[in-house]
């Protein structure tokens, strides 16, 4: 599958473009965490039983789950950025239909329109590795990744802030708002991409691996309320294995897949997307054990006594040590490559949790407990993007990462469904409330664990390459550039870089992607706007230029492989703007 030059930008990547894409991860992320401060009062706020409440979490997770992938290859076909507003926009309507609702109906049918925005955090990931030089790729990515983390942390004593004091739903208007904002940002901010997928959208696909994914995880997140045996939940795990089978056979006789399974099957893709499902599961432990710890009353001999606003503050360092452990990731990753680091990760994450087991008797140590394991997290999730674009052609970027995403949202759905029964089996009766015990939280900690040591297992199993080249694009400098003008390069492309009015433009960035999408060469161009490439062999290339400045430019070519040189300016295109 290759890639073309329709619908591109006018523009380049500005410096405002990365916090722009992470904050509308964050506010993906605040949408997530939005209800969790009052997910208790759920069932009277909306007058109906708590089974029918879990509805109103249980159908944004659905709804996320099917529109990652698909939000993702559509972002592939149509354009990344058009497909991240269009997210987000599904999610400010449904967080306004769900504030103006006493009703448990139209709230849950407002949570699953929020559930849409979970695709903006693939979209933003494809739209950084399109526009980003490579130097700059490796810290944006991580940030991007970790800001599902990074919400989640913040929202959480905002959000408690908010229902403690206003009426809840203010939740929803402030979540609205965040929205809008950030599709504004976004439109004013980031440019297009100019790289396209060929095909069609898969139809059938989308509804295959939607009916299978709502299959497989309405069981999961119901299973304690209906019984992990009962006829439902048995039933709907068998329809799913089918489903998802007859979906994937499908999918490999599809000449345009909504998910390439081949390279899915690699061995680097496929054992990143385990890892991840175990880091999604290792995350989501902390996030439902802590806040109860915190807020149980101090008269049970093990709890905190908190206040819902100081157990949110307790918790936070999660989501802010995750963000500032983006620059660290990108300097380890340049290093020592993704794969290492996100064994560094999990291995911070087994101390976090393994300290935690000994870390639970006064608020402070859940503080310690938290950075902890928002370092380990963080350096995992920043990761994972890294090993999938490593692994896929460019042009698949958006729907790889969607697929990333998805295992991560599974990870942290079987994390629910797993430690919300662990608790419910061990809890005590205390005048007819269920209340969680320390043996319950303790063993919530080492079922963490142990999935950090599953992905441990497989991050070990993932092959070893060099930093460069997961990590790293290297241009050649000016000199190698003028070097190989004068040699001729007898196999590849030669030419000028030119602005749009005629004139040369020096030190532009000149890379050659090969039909894989891989990098075949780069070079910056010299003062006269000459550069040289050279290839490995004959086939179709896309030449990307781009120079402070400029609007950036992807062009198609096919090299005969003729020993000769192909001769091919290349015009940056539109006005030029500010660098």
């Amino acid at each position: 599958m290759t890639h073309t030059t329709t619908g591109e930008p006018t523009r380049s990547a500005r410096g405002t473009t990365v916090p722009v894409l992470a904050f509308a991860g964050i506010v993906v992320a605040v949408m997530q965490t939005l209800l969790v401060p009052v997910i208790k009062d759920l069932p009277r706020l909306l007058d109906t039983t708590p089974g029918n409440a879990t509805w109103v979490l249980t159908s944004t997770l659905l709804s996320g789950a099917v529109a990652t992938p698909i939000m993702g290859r559509l972002g592939d076909l149509y354009g990344k950025r058009r497909m991240l507003v269009l997210s987000l926009a599904v999610m400010v309507a449904g967080a306004l239909l769900s504030a103006f609702s006493d009703a448990l109906v139209p709230m849950i049918a407002g949570r699953t329109l929020q559930g849409f925005a979970m695709g903006a955090i693939p979209l933003g990931i494809g739209l950084m590795r399109d526009m980003l030089p490579r130097e700059r790729l490796g810290s944006a990515m991580a940030l991007m990744s970790s800001s599902i983390g990074v919400g989640g942390g913040l929202a959480l004593p905002a959000a408690a802030l908010v229902a403690q004091h206003a009426d809840w739903h203010a939740l929803f208007y402030g979540a609205a708002g965040l929205g809008v904002l950030a599709i504004a940002l976004t439109l004013l901010v980031v440019p297009e991409s100019p790289l396209r997928a060929r095909g069609t959208f898969d139809l059938p696909g989308a509804l295959g691996l939607s009916a299978g994914l709502v299959l497989f995880l309405l069981p999961i997140t119901k299973g304690s309320d209906w019984g992990w045996s009962s006829p439902p939940t048995l039933g709907l795990f068998a329809a799913a294995a089918v489903v998802l089978l007859l979906w994937g056979l499908m999918e490999l006789r599809v000449k345009a897949p909504l998910v390439d399974l081949r390279t899915t099957a690699r061995r680097e893709v496929l054992l990143t997307n385990l890892a991840s499902i175990m880091v999604g599961v290792s995350f989501y432990v902390v996030s439902l054990v802590l806040p109860q710890l915190l807020q149980l009353p101090s008269a049970t001999g093990y709890g905190l006594g908190q206040s819902m606003v100081v157990a949110g503050l307790c918790v936070a360092p999660l989501g802010l040590t995750m963000m500032f452990t983006a620059p660290v990731y990108s300097r380890l990753s340049a290093r020592y490559g993704p794969r290492t680091t996100l064994i560094v990760g999990l291995l911070v994450i087994g101390v976090g949790y393994g300290g935690g087991l000994g870390l639970m008797s006064a608020a402070w140590q859940t503080v310690v407990t938290s950075v902890l394991l928002g370092a380990g997290i963080g350096l995992a999730y920043s990761s994972l993007p890294a090993l999938i674009i490593g692994a896929v052609p460019a042009s698949e970027t958006g729907a790889a990462n969607g697929l990333n995403t998805l295992m991560r949202s599974i990870g942290t759905s079987v994390s629910s469904a797993v430690i919300g029964m662990v608790l419910a089996d061990t809890a005590d009766d205390a005048g007819g409330v269920a209340v969680p015990t320390m043996h319950g939280f303790r063993i919530s900690f080492l079922i963490a664990t142990g999935a950090v040591a599953v992905g441990l297992v497989l991050a070990f199993f993932l092959p070893r390459r060099r930093p460069s080249a997961t990590t790293q694009l290297r241009a050649s400098s000016e000199e190698d550039a003028n070097l190989a003008r004068a040699e001729g390069v007898l196999h590849g492309f030669r030419g000028r870089v030119l602005a749009a009015d005629g004139t040369p433009v020096a030190r532009a960035k000149v890379t050659v992607i090969d039909r894989h999408g891989r990098q075949a060469g780069a070079a910056l161009s010299a003062a006269d706007g000459g550069y040289a490439v050279p290839v490995p062999g004959a086939g179709p290339y896309v030449l990307a230029a781009r120079a402070a400045g400029h609007g950036p430019l992807a062009h198609s070519a096919t090299h005969a492989g003729d020993g000769r040189p192909v001769d091919l300016d290349l015009s940056l295109p539109g006005e030029t703007v500010p660098a």
